[in-house]
């Protein structure tokens, strides 16, 4: 049986984990999150240890390490400014990492973590759960044979007036909504094209975003949204329209498994898409 520590336990996608780690056989030894309101631990690991901060955590990390007890993965489900802290942290203590998007922020921070792979023999890998949604090899078979594809993305998730006033409407804390949300979107265009030449943003709001990525073999055009409406997952692939709704909610439980399994996906694999998350950051205009 595998131990884990997550990191983030009060959030929205906490519980996404914790069902995950119990569906594939694992066992939460400890919580770490500043907000009490983590109660939906009980149906999972009622006997998890809870920590309201990592001074606390750390020592109970190494005590648990005296007693023989291995802590194999930390799972970071932290707000997105504190994913590069917490997965050093996790690193340097010696566990492996399972880490939400957006995995880091800045292609600055990428490169310290995997130096850190290799100083300290870990792996860190990235929860970016649509790489396992059923319809992406449909989609990088049809541009995969094809010059000039053209990629429509159509992209509504709609939040509540709180969303801008939580960390996530902060862009220095979130990166903005292209982060937050599109880094899913960019990820899986990166992942059927490879490197991009350019981007074009042709409209920039907290609550709106629309551009191009130009790449050698084609161009993606996305709109994303997070405005009240009827929630959207659709990606137009030369015509072809794939809607991304099959799976969705057990997209987390497969992405354990894969990496349990010895099949996670490497760091550098996500180069590309946080790359274009940060040229929109400082060439947009919100």
């Amino acid at each position: 049986m595998k131990n884990f520590i997550l990191f983030g336990a009060a959030g929205y996608v906490a519980p996404k984990h914790m069902k995950a780690i119990k569906e594939n056989g694992g066992n939460l030894i400890a919580i770490c999150d500043p907000h009490d309101s983590v109660g939906v631990i009980d149906s999972y690991f009622p006997e998890c240890r809870y920590f309201k901060d990592l001074e606390r955590l750390d020592n109970h990390y190494h005590k648990l390490k005296r007693k023989g007890i291995n802590i194999d993965y930390v799972v970071v489900s932290s707000p997105n400014f504190l994913h590069d802290a917490h997965c050093r942290w996790s690193l340097r203590v010696g566990s492996d990492v399972i880490c939400e998007k957006p995995l880091v922020l800045f292609e600055r921070d990428l490169d310290v973590l995997i130096d850190l792979e290799k100083e300290t023999n870990k792996k860190v890998y990235g929860l970016y759960q649509l790489r396992y949604h059923p319809l992406i090899k449909e989609m990088r078979e049809i541009v995969s044979y094809t010059e000039g594809n053209i990629v429509n993305i159509e992209y509504n998730t709609p939040r509540g007036n709180w969303y801008l006033y939580s960390w996530k409407g902060i862009k220095e804390k979130s990166g903005g909504i292209e982060t937050n949300i599109g880094c899913h979107l960019f990820d899986i265009c990166s992942y059927m094209f490879g490197k991009y030449e350019s981007i074009e943003i042709k409209e920039r709001q907290q609550n709106y975003s629309e551009g191009k990525i130009n790449y050698i073999n084609g161009e993606v055009n996305w709109k994303l949204s997070i405005k009240p409406g009827k929630p959207e997952r659709k990606f137009i692939v030369n015509g072809k329209e794939f809607v991304f709704d099959l799976l969705f909610s057990d997209l987390h439980t497969i992405a354990y498994t894969q990496i349990l399994n010895g099949k996670g996906i490497p760091l550098e694999s996500f180069r590309q898409s946080i790359k274009i998350c940060e040229e929109i950051r400082k060439n947009g205009k919100n």
